[in-house]
Formats: C-alpha cells, structure tokens, sequence
C-alpha cells in the first residue's frame, strides 16, 4: 500500500507541475491572472489537508497537501520570478496574506449568527474554520518569507553556478522548503498535536516533491526551446479581449516606446516586437542575431567626470551603432549603459565579425574627457541554434557578455567563446 501511495503521490505531483506550467507558459495568451488564480485557488484545500488528511510512505507519514501542493506552489513562485520580475511574484504573496486575514475576520463575525438546523443534524464546525483560518495566516506568512528567501538564494546561487539553472532551482527549493517545514509543523504541533513523524515524513517529502519538480522543470526547459510550443503570442479572444481598447494601447505603444536620453528603441520596445522578428526569420528559413553591447567601466566615467557626460558618452555610442547598423536592424537600449541590436537574417559567423567592427569603430572614434577611447565588450546569440525565443537568446548573449567582461573586456564572445582578431579581419 506504501507504494502504490508513492506512485499516487509522484502522479500528482506531475499533474500539478504540468498544469501550472501550462498555464504559466501561455499567459500572454490567457493572460496571468488566470496563473495567479490557479495558484491561489487552491491554498485553502492545500492547508486542510496539511491538517487532516495523511497518507504513508515509505518515507513516513506525510501529507499531499503539504508535499506536493504547497512545495509545487513555492516552485511556481520561483518559476513565476524567473519568467517575469520580482515585482509580479509580490501580487500572489500579499493576495494570500490579506485574503487569508480576512477569512479569519469574517470566521468571527459568522460565529455570531443564529444558525438553523440543516436536515440530517449536520452542523459547521466553526471552531475547526477557525483553527483553519490562523493556520493558513501563519502558513502565508510562512510562505512570504520563503519566496523572498528562495528567490534571494537562487540569485546568490548563481555566482557559483551561473550556467546551472536547474541545480540553483533545486538547491533553493530544498533549502527554504526545509525551513518550512520546522516552521509549519510547529503550527500543526500546537494546533493539532502532530507527532515527530509527520515532521520527518513530511521533510523527506518535500525533498522527494523538489527533486521531482526540478526534473520536470529541466524537461519543460527543453520543451520551451520546440518553436512550435513558443511560437504563438495572439491573446486568446473573448468578449474580455474586444473590451481592452487594444486600438488605443496600440497606439500608446507607437508613441512610448523610444529611450528619452539615446531616441533608440526602449526596452518595452523591444519586448513587444523582437519576438515578432524572431517568429518571422525562423517561418522564412532564415537566422537572427541578438547582439548584447556594455560600455565597460561606465560607473567610472560617472563618477570621474560626472552623469552628464556620460550621457554624452551613451549618445556617442549610440550615434556609432546606428551608422554602422541596416534599417532593417532593431537597436534598443535594454538597461543603463546595456544596448540591445538585432540583426535579422545574419548567421552567427557574421554577427561575430560585424560586432566586432562595432567594437573597433567605437573605441576608434569615441572618447573619455581624460583622452582615453571608450571600449564596449560584447555578447553574440543567434537563432535557432542559441534559441527560438527572446529570452533564450538574451539569456545567452548576456552570459557570453558577462564572459567577455571577465575575459578582460573590450572584446567579443560568440558560441565558441572570444573572438580572436584574426578572425575579425577574416570576417571583414
């Protein structure tokens, strides 16, 4: 019975992470709130079950909605930063939190009403809403705390396993799930008398629930990369849909998206259309390169000869950029003194010996107050073979950027890493 309950367990797991996942991956086309009401709905069952209902396994005794449903939700939140920002996973926290407060408040006002017999005798057991009630208070707070926690270990993570993804996903789950668990069987020891097996059982399956989920998000990473399962952003339409004034948001985009400092192409700019660049090269056969350019030392010429000049520095920067490019090419400032070029139809040969003309011309013609030229280091990707969507490629232009730093910067790092100068002049 242990193990059919094991295979019972791994199966719901599965599901939920499939499900989740789904719904996370179109949610341009769903829209996110569809994701975000999938993840809350289900926090109240996830806590009763925490309560009451518990299965063994080999491992111990443990409970499903604890192991699998609240530590798939954990994952999600980290999934959910990892697609989007911080600033999105905070919306789902503080609606749990609240709502959660306000079930407790309206539990005891409900304990003040005159009730009527149902038929059969049966009658609410208010006392156990309202144990329920705290528990899922003290459980959010609880899962406040780990999503700040596990989304500030993966980043820590990453200075020691940068090109790891999955491990940093893994490691940070088992750790902050671990702190959850001290932290939630202490609730359900006062509450419920839970005995040191349903702490042991349940750690042990959260650590089964996290290895399990970590596989299946190498899987779903995988998957991402199929053009066919990434290729469609067209939102799904409903009577929801024709009541957005999409005329007007259309509109507002032509007029927003420009830089206010460089005039290129700002960073919601290139959100919004690169994906569209990508989808058509790769219909037609073709290839697209991402470039990823970083003025080196720029903190530097801040601090040395003030922000004004830096500003004068990017706009020479950018005027370089803009001479060398073609119009059919798409420059975008993508953050500080981070610019964006993507160069359709051009393979990753190509990409490399055109980024380093860049890099050549602009420490030629650009210069500090103090005589020194400004140097720039760049990162190359190209689709399909780095990638059939944005972030795949930024993500692997910026990783080869951050090399190209390390290498000493004022240089290029392409698939096959730097870009030695004789390459350049074959290229050229």
């Amino acid at each position: 019975m242990q193990w059919f309950n094991l295979g019972l367990f791994l199966l719901e797991a599965v599901i939920y992470f499939t499900v989740m996942t789904t719904f996370l991956h179109f949610r341009r086309q769903l829209g996110l709130g569809v994701f975000l009401a999938a993840l809350g709905v289900m926090h109240f069952m996830e806590t009763y079950l925490a309560a009451v209902f518990y299965i063994e396994l080999p491992l111990g005794t443990v409970s499903p909605g604890s192991s699998v449903f609240f530590a798939g939700k954990l994952m999600m939140i980290l999934l959910l930063y990892l697609k989007e920002d911080a600033a999105t996973v905070r919306q789902p926290i503080y609606g749990l939190f609240l709502g959660n407060l306000l079930t407790v408040g309206i539990a005891q006002l409900l304990q003040f009403h005159e009730v009527v017999a149902l038929p059969g005798g049966r009658s609410a057991d208010m006392g156990f809403l309202d144990e329920m009630g705290w528990l899922m208070v003290w459980g959010t707070a609880l899962l406040y705390i780990d999503a700040i926690g596990i989304i500030l270990l993966y980043e820590r993570l990453g200075r020691f396993f940068r090109n790891h993804v999955v491990l940093r996903f893994a490691l940070s789950g088992a750790a902050l799930l671990t702190f959850d668990q001290v932290g939630f069987y202490a609730a359900l020891n006062l509450l419920f008398d839970a005995p040191p097996s349903v702490f042991l059982g349940g750690w042990w399956a959260k650590l089964l629930a996290v290895a399990l989920y970590s596989l299946l998000f190498a899987a779903y990473l995988k998957i991402e990369q199929i053009p066919r399962f990434a290729r469609s952003a067209r939102e799904i339409t409903d009577i929801f849909h024709a009541l957005t004034f999409r005329e007007r948001y259309q509109a507002l985009l032509a007029q927003s998206g420009v830089d206010g400092l460089t005039g290129v192409f700002n960073r919601s700019r290139l959100d919004a259309e690169v994906p569209k660049m990508i989808r058509s090269c790769l219909d037609r056969g073709g290839e697209l390169s991402l470039v990823m350019i970083d003025v080196d030392r720029f903190k530097e010429v801040n601090d040395r000869f003030g922000h004004l000049k830096g500003d004068e520095i990017l706009k020479d920067v950018v005027a370089r950029l803009r001479i060398s490019s073609r119009p059919s090419d798409h420059l975008s400032r993508f953050g500080g003194e981070e610019f964006v070029l993507i160069l359709p139809g051009m393979d990753h040969e190509d990409a490399l010996a055109f980024a380093d003309r860049l890099r050549i011309e602009i420490c030629r013609s650009v210069m500090r107050p103090d005589g020194q030229c400004v140097t720039v280091s760049i990162g190359v990707a190209t689709a399909p073979e780095d990638g059939h969507v944005q972030d795949a490629l930024l993500g692997c232009a910026d990783e080869r950027l951050y090399r190209a730093k390390k290498d000493g910067r004022d240089n290029v790092h392409g698939r096959f890493g730097r870009l030695a100068s004789s390459e350049a002049g074959a290229g050229a």
